[in-house]
């Protein structure tokens, strides 16, 4: 039995990343011991043991072909404008290639921002899952709290975000079709991006 938890409709972009602009999100999500809340929550956990463990080939091999993968950019705006992302603009808007060619790039002499590489530590939370707009496909909300760690005297960062993130299943398993990432600050104080969320 589905329990609702109140979660009154949503319009603002900002609270229902990767949906169209002013359409209301009113589906509940699916029971936490549904069986596939919990394929999608443990899909999740094994992404980020790959992620904190720089396994990106691993990673990669988790998207679908047309996965698209993308952080748009928040700004603060009051209540009444209605949104807090600016449209057509993101700090990445990838696709299958653009994440091959940004994981090759590591292992090359030219991946300053990663060498050494960093210490990373993701930590997933707030799993809610629903069912997908087409057969076969989930719908993931999750909140992702990324620490990184480089080198021995800068302190560690902290990355919060929100991602929204379309699971379809192919091959026998589940693999990730998109993702909307939405960070908690307008301004970044991460260093640099050159890592996954």
């Amino acid at each position: 039995m589905a329990v609702h938890l109140g979660r009154p409709p949503r319009t603002r972009t900002g609270l229902a990343p990767g949906r169209r602009e002013g359409v209301p999100v009113t589906d509940l999500p699916l029971p936490y011991t549904d069986e596939a809340h919990q394929q999608a929550a443990q899909w999740l956990t094994e992404e980020a043991y790959l992620l904190d463990r720089q396994r990106y080939a691993q990673w990669l091999e988790r998207m679908t072909d047309d996965v698209r993968y993308i952080m748009p950019v928040r700004v603060t705006t009051a209540r009444s404008a209605g949104f807090d992302t600016l449209a057509g603009m993101s700090h990445f808007d990838e696709d299958l290639f653009s994440l091959r060619k940004r994981v090759a790039r590591f292992e090359t002499e030219h991946a300053w921002t990663e060498d050494p590489p960093s210490r990373l530590r993701h930590f997933v939370s707030n799993v809610r899952t629903f069912a997908g707009d087409a057969p076969g496909e989930l719908r993931v909300e999750s909140y992702v709290l990324v620490f990184r760690s480089r080198g021995d005297v800068r302190e560690g960062q902290f990355l919060p975000a929100g991602r929204d993130d379309t699971l379809r299943r192919e091959g026998g398993g589940l693999k990730l079709a998109r993702r909307v990432i939405e960070v908690d600050e307008s301004v970044l104080r991460m260093q640099n991006l050159g890592i996954f969320l």
